[in-house]
């Protein structure tokens, strides 16, 4: 297996999904080990920091990449497996910003009340404990957290010379902010341009779902991640697998329709997997899926459908794809 590193230099930062050129070509069958900086661009560091005076909103969600993917045509399908997640800081950092998260008013959801106190946490990583540790800042409280990293954006160049900011997810993927993007992930990606252009960053050391506040615990990340290439049978949404699930995230506003998408592209997927009329697969989707929410504050939320591969006859998504990345993961250092 071909083996590359990367660690950008703050030049090489790219703000989009499409638009920007491929910072290097690499091979379908490469495992990378890429560093990313956090959502903030490195700009919160102490509880001092607010977001209104340290962060230039026109640089936030740097990613790492594009990388250019020796093959890869519009509608062919890239693979992408998550072999490890590791903090690059011995911190990470949450804020609230004004006017932005779910559960404030904001530029789409206008109220007449003031925004809701601007504050920054730091957690601490203790990497021997596996935790990150919470310290209140509205009282005394402290929690020790576990760390369950996870990558907020992974994606790949819109179609058609459409260039997205790195704060959207959509079809291509981008900032979908689950926590389904974690180790031991198959992430599938419809290719839509030349050499795919695959970028990845966001890292977050924990996140609940929906990321209620519109930041997780963000942080700097090593990644290591095997990258694939199926020809055709691009798949029009993202769709993810692991040892235990198949998943398809939706993205759009308002957030049934997020939802929608998911459903409706996991019975398309799961009439494929067991080779059954539609309308079985429909009723199977209905009875078996789990739906949760990955982000309810991105320019467009992001729900995942989830079907549990358990309660499925046994079926092998992309020719058993997932499970031949996992087991030469296992061989990974």
């Amino acid at each position: 297996m071909e083996e590359i590193s990367f660690k950008p230099e703050r030049s090489d930062y790219t703000y989009t999904f499409g638009g920007a050129k491929p910072v290097m070509t690499i091979k379908p069958g490469t495992l990378m080990r890429l560093w990313s900086e956090d959502a903030f661009n490195f700009a919160l560091t102490t509880v001092d920091d607010m977001p209104s005076q340290k962060i230039d909103i026109r640089y936030v969600n740097p990613q790492t990449g594009p990388f250019y993917v020796e093959g890869a045509e519009p509608g062919d399908t890239l693979v992408l497996h998550i072999v490890d997640l590791t903090p690059a800081r011995s911190f990470g950092v949450s804020s609230t910003i004004p006017f932005f998260g779910g559960l404030s008013a904001t530029d789409r959801t206008a109220m007449l009340h003031e925004a809701l106190p601007e504050a920054t946490w730091i957690y601490h990583v203790d990497t021997a404990r596996n935790q990150v540790g919470f310290q209140a800042r509205f009282g005394d409280m402290e929690i020790a957290l576990p760390i369950e990293t996870m990558l907020g954006t992974v994606g790949v160049a819109p179609p058609a010379g459409e260039v997205r900011t790195s704060l959207v997810p959509e079809r291509f993927g981008g900032n979908m902010d689950t926590p389904e993007m974690k180790v031991g992930t198959t992430v599938y990606l419809g290719v839509n341009v030349e050499g795919a252009l695959l970028s990845i960053g966001d890292g977050h050391y924990r996140q609940g779902e929906g990321e209620s506040c519109g930041t997780a615990v963000e942080g700097a990340m090593d990644s290591v991640i095997m990258v694939e290439l199926i020809k055709g049978n691009a798949p029009l949404w993202p769709r993810l697998e692991n040892d235990d699930y198949w998943m398809v995230v939706g993205s759009s506003r308002p957030m049934e329709d997020a939802w929608r998408i998911g459903q409706v592209e996991m019975v398309r997927w799961l009439s494929e997997l067991l080779g059954i009329h539609y309308m079985d697969a429909y009723q199977l989707v209905t009875q078996t899926s789990l739906s949760p929410i990955a982000n309810a504050v991105d320019t467009n939320y992001s729900v995942v459908t989830k079907i549990p591969k358990k309660l499925m006859p046994k079926s092998s998504a992309y020719e058993g794809m997932h499970e031949r990345l996992r087991e030469l993961a296992k061989s990974v250092k």
